[in-house]
């Protein structure tokens, strides 16, 4: 592994997914840091944190990605440093409800949010008036892991490829029917992306989670999800649910015999999704530079990084605080003119 200034580091090239083409983004830069978990060299210390549990909320449906991502990065946390972590699921209004609670919280790095793309590049772009600015009240720290979609049908569905549900959806003047947790998820804006492109109309059926929306599948109540790979995986590799694509650029090794969205007819398709931890607004610089480098230590644990992969995501970090903070504003700014293009609304 290379040193740069004495330090080991892996960095991570990411486009809009794994091995994707569009605008280049370096999301990962690993520094093998002592056992303690140290601060990165020229930052303050920070000696008295963390000095009692901690809350790590999660805005959407307990089982789900973020859930599960979570609960391995707290166990993690938890052993680096003697304090529990505790996993707070705050479900609701697209993560808007534990997004809001998660920024009125003390800015003293004892609350954490473990967020995702959907609040802070989809949310913004679908609702006028959010309770909280994304990109003002929040301390970003450091991105965590990142995976396409799956585009998952049930067995019952007579099509094999995306093409063949294109002509399937073409044939009717609605349908079939799309599920996602809700307007604000990256399930709602893979199908609207896909109606865009495909010209079809297909009927989107929110629900209060994608877990949710994930068993109506599997019981045949709606036809189509675009979903989390982690959720999804285990239901097709159980031949409960057959995957057509990948929603990334190209193809990922997460799953590498199934083609994506773009080569099985869909040129310019390209849909990613990141996970990250954040913050309340005014988190003390020791702290946030303690808190990022237990992040990026942990996400270069070799029995880590198998975990996140056996779940169907890529392990990954940001090089510094404010590199997340670029990464998010980016996000933004791409995915809003896709949604007004796709004419996406808010439920």
């Amino acid at each position: 592994m290379p040193r740069v200034n004495g330090v080991s580091r892996t960095l991570f090239a990411r486009t809009a997914g794994a091995g994707c083409k569009g605008p280049a983004l370096v999301v990962a830069a690993g520094l093998a840091l002592a056992a303690g978990l140290q601060p990165v060299e020229g930052t303050a210390a920070a000696p008295d944190y963390p000095s009692r549990p901690i809350r790590m909320v999660v805005p959407f449906s307990p089982g789900g990605t973020s859930d599960t991502l979570a609960r391995i990065l707290g166990q993690k946390l938890s052993e680096a440093w003697g304090q529990p972590v505790v996993v707070d699921a705050r479900p609701g209004a697209s993560g808007i409800i534990g997004t809001e609670i998660a920024m009125r919280a003390p800015a003293d790095g004892h609350t954490l949010m473990h967020g995702n793309m959907s609040q802070f590049a989809i949310n913004p772009a679908l609702h006028a008036k959010l309770p909280y600015d994304t990109q003002r009240d929040f301390a970003p720290v450091s991105l965590v892991a990142m995976a396409p979609q799956l585009v998952v049908v049930p067995p019952s569905l007579p099509v094999a490829s995306v093409r063949e549900l294109v002509d399937h959806a073409r044939a009717r003047r609605e349908g079939p029917l799309f599920g996602s947790g809700g307007s604000g998820t990256l399930a709602y804006v893979g199908g609207e992306m896909f109606n865009a492109l495909a010209g079809t109309r297909m009927v989107h059926v929110p629900y209060k989670g994608t877990v949710l929306a994930l068993n109506d599948l599997v019981a045949g109540q709606v036809q189509v999800l675009f979903s989390d790979m982690p959720i999804a995986l285990a239901q097709v590799r159980a031949g409960k649910l057959r995957a057509l694509a990948v929603t990334s650029a190209q193809r990922t090794s997460l799953v590498p015999g199934v083609p994506t969205v773009a080569e099985s007819g869909l040129p310019g398709y390209s849909l990613v999704n990141w996970w990250g931890i954040l913050a309340p607004r005014g988190l003390p610089p020791a702290v946030l530079a303690r808190l990022h480098a237990a992040l990026v230590r942990i996400h270069e644990l070799p029995e880590v990084r198998e975990r996140y992969a056996g779940l169907g995501v890529d392990a990954a970090s940001s090089p510094s605080p404010a590199a997340f903070a670029d990464f998010i504003a980016q996000e933004a700014a791409r995915y809003g003119p896709i949604l007004r293009k796709a004419g996406a609304k808010a439920d």
